[in-house]
């Protein structure tokens, strides 16, 4: 009997050992087989491959890699399964920033709010502010969207862009610009009885690029509101 559980456990140990060498095999293949798949710009290799090794090897690292990708090929929903909503103060900047822009592109506000400030409170520049801006202006906070617009306003520089996409083709703006356009917006929130304020900023952005097509956009809404009867805008 002491014999055949000697054996047993011999057995097992190398059983064991097989496995852990197995296993490292795996991960060498899966490694090579990610960075191939990098070369060939082939994303769903990409995918698979991290998948495959966040399961042989998990780290937080893969998991907000692997989050990154999913995200940055538009599929926000596998990004958040993948690293979660929660607020984590020790969250890296890259978990963060996929948290930040897949909710945000899922429609959540309030929740994207709360991960592009733990951004800015890292590092603040303009491109954070003007998400903050915006998110606050949906959210109903016109006040502290108003501080992130002057600051944008001060921090823009002459090549910083921002991408729009409520047209077919998606266009760019000088930064500046877009901040010009929330400035409007939020005058016409805080004081709906002086749309001239509004158009008169809205203004300032289309000088800076009149090709502003949101900004065109927003401008015809408030001069059709203007000439609404005083009855109807109440």
């Amino acid at each position: 009997m002491k014999k055949f559980i000697l054996i047993l456990i011999t057995g097992l140990g190398c059983f064991h050992g097989g496995y852990s060498q197995t296993n490292t095999e795996l991960q060498e293949h899966f490694e090579a087989y990610y960075f191939e798949m990098r070369k060939q710009s082939d994303i769903s290799g990409i995918i698979n491959a991290l998948t495959h090794l966040n399961v042989i090897s998990p780290s937080a690292e893969r998991r907000d890699t692997l989050a990154y990708v999913y995200a940055n090929n538009s599929q926000h929903l596998q990004a958040l399964n993948t690293i979660g909503i929660e607020k984590n103060d020790t969250d890296s900047d890259l978990a963060v920033q996929v948290k930040a822009i897949s909710l945000k592109a899922l429609n959540q506000p309030k929740r994207a709010l709360e991960q592009f400030e733990v951004l800015y409170s890292r590092q603040p520049n303009a491109y954070l502010a003007y998400e903050l801006a915006d998110l606050k202006i949906q959210t109903g906070d016109n006040t502290g969207a108003n501080i992130d617009i002057e600051y944008g306003i001060l921090n823009s520089k002459d090549d910083m862009k921002y991408a729009f996409y409520e047209r077919q083709q998606p266009y760019e703006v000088p930064l500046k610009a877009a901040f010009y356009h929330l400035k409007g917006l939020v005058q016409y929130n805080m004081n709906k009885d002086d749309i001239d304020l509004a158009i008169a900023t809205i203004d300032e952005a289309l000088k800076i690029d009149p090709n502003f097509s949101l900004a065109s956009l927003s401008k015809q809404a408030l001069e059709s509101r203007k000439a609404e009867p005083a009855e109807k805008q109440n």
